[in-house]
């Protein structure tokens, strides 16, 4: 499953060279497939804010997957990425556009596997456009659109750091922990599930976080929670989705209309 997740944080995050541990893609475990999930997003304290889509499809080898949200204000969210998955999990493309009142700026991002970007930006205040363009020297360990796959196929006593590229506009690459909480129990009718709750934080190295918190910019931490049994499930997400508020992430089943 695709997701954003804390990937956009503000200006204030820049990259931060910290003790380094060699980064390596994540072993494939359970391999994706053709999914075509229904999702709901809401505020931290419950409102619905929209409902979307996950698609994704196997093609020429590659996973394409697509989350989109579309908001009563007509604000939309849309996040794609490709990627393979022989023996690890590699992101060859990831393509990200934001538009709307929901958002503080219109964002569409371009992201290849070769470092190569594209960012524009519109300001909703004035109109201004701006573009960024430029390549990145991007780690086999990237995965824009991909931390809930990766979280996935982790195991429940695992601890990985990978790195993802932040959008500020400009992007900076950053480190992201994905570390194990706690075991929390599920319910699905009377029949209870193991989840387990993964905590997701940024790794911005100590000087940068101190500057950061003085600015009241500092990126929060994020949650996601997987049942495990088995075949891992995704379950609920917690975090910002860009530089903004905190939002909740959930499965919805769909209603029949009369």
């Amino acid at each position: 499953m695709p997701l954003a997740l804390s990937v956009a944080f503000s200006t204030a995050v820049a990259q931060q060279p910290e003790h380094r541990v060699e980064p390596a893609a994540i072993p494939v475990r359970y391999a994706e497939g053709t999914v075509h999930g229904f999702l709901e997003l809401r505020t931290a304290t419950g409102a619905l804010l929209a409902n979307g889509d996950l698609l994704q499809v196997p093609r020429d080898r590659r996973i394409e997957s697509r989350m989109v949200f579309h908001f009563s204000d007509a604000s939309v969210f849309n996040e794609a990425v490709t990627f393979t998955q022989h023996g690890v999990f590699t992101m060859q493309k990831y393509h990200l556009v934001q538009s709307g009142p929901a958002f503080a700026d219109d964002l569409e991002v371009t992201l290849a596997r070769s470092g190569e970007y594209v960012v524009k930006t519109k300001s909703h205040e004035d109109g201004r456009e701006k573009q960024y363009t430029g390549k990145l020297d991007l780690p086999p360990d990237v995965y824009n659109g991909m931390v809930i796959t990766i979280a996935k196929n982790l195991a429940a006593h695992d601890t990985q750091t990978v790195h993802v590229v932040a959008f500020t506009p400009k992007p900076r690459l950053i480190g992201l922990e994905i570390a194990p909480s706690a075991l929390q129990r599920v319910m699905l009718g009377k029949h209870a599930e193991t989840a387990v709750h993964f905590k997701l934080k940024p790794k911005l190295g100590a000087l940068l976080k101190v500057f950061a918190t003085l600015l009241g910019k500092a990126p929060p931490d994020s949650d996601v929670w997987i049942v495990t049994d088995d075949v891992p499930a995704f379950v609920r997400f917690e975090g910002p989705l860009y530089s903004g508020p905190v939002w909740r992430l959930n499965l919805a089943s769909p209603s029949w209309a009369p």
